[in-house]
C-alpha cells in the first residue's frame, strides 16, 4: 500500500474556461495554465505519481513541451494511470478538497466523480472531492486563484 499527496495552484483569469475534475464549470473567469489547468485533475496526478514514486506532473508533462499546450487534463490522468497501472499499482481511493471562493461546486461533484471514476476505472464511492471557501482571505479569497489537495491509497498487485 502506497499513500500520496498532491497540491495544484492555478490563477483566475478573465477569458479563460473553467475547468474542474474533468468538468467545464460556468464561470466568469478561468484557471490560468499551459493545459486546461484543471486544478483537480493536476493535484490527483501527483498525488498518484506521488505515491507510486514516479516524480510530479512537471517531470512527465512538462509545461514547456507544446505536446501539452491547451491538452485536456483528463488526458494527462489517463497517462499517469498508465504510468502507475506499469508499476503494478492500482488505486484504492481518491480524498481531494478545492478550496475556492466561487463558483459553488457542490452542484458538480457528482459529474466530477463520474469523469474520475471513468478514467481511473474505480467507482464514484471510491473518490470524495470536497470543497472550502478562505472566507474571503488571501489569493483564494479574492478569487485571484483556486488549490486543489488531493490523497490516494494505491494496492501493489490489486485489481478493482
Amino acid at each position: 500500500m502506497r499513500i500520496g499527496y498532491g497540491i495544484d495552484f492555478h490563477q483566475l483569469v478573465e477569458g479563460r474556461d473553467l475547468w474542474i475534475g474533468g468538468i467545464k464549470i460556468p464561470h466568469t473567469k478561468g484557471a490560468l495554465g499551459h493545459s486546461d489547468a484543471d486544478v483537480l485533475l493536476h493535484a490527483i496526478c501527483d498525488a498518484l505519481l506521488g505515491a507510486a514514486c514516479l516524480g510530479d506532473i512537471g517531470v512527465h508533462f512538462p509545461d514547456t513541451s507544446n505536446e501539452f499546450k491547451n491538452i485536456d487534463s483528463k488526458i494527462l490522468l489517463a497517462k499517469t494511470i498508465n504510468l502507475i497501472k506499469a508499476e503494478g499499482y492500482s488505486i484504492v481511493n481518491i480524498d481531494s478538497t478545492l478550496c475556492l471562493q466561487l463558483p459553488k461546486i457542490k452542484p458538480y461533484v457528482i459529474q466530477m466523480q463520474e469523469v474520475i471514476a471513468n478514467i481511473c476505472g474505480i467507482t464514484i464511492k471510491d473518490i470524495s472531492i470536497k470543497a472550502t471557501t478562505t472566507e474571503q482571505m488571501g489569493f483564494v479569497g479574492r478569487e485571484e486563484g483556486l488549490v486543489a489537495y488531493a490523497t490516494v491509497l494505491l494496492k501493489k498487485g490489486f485489481s478493482l
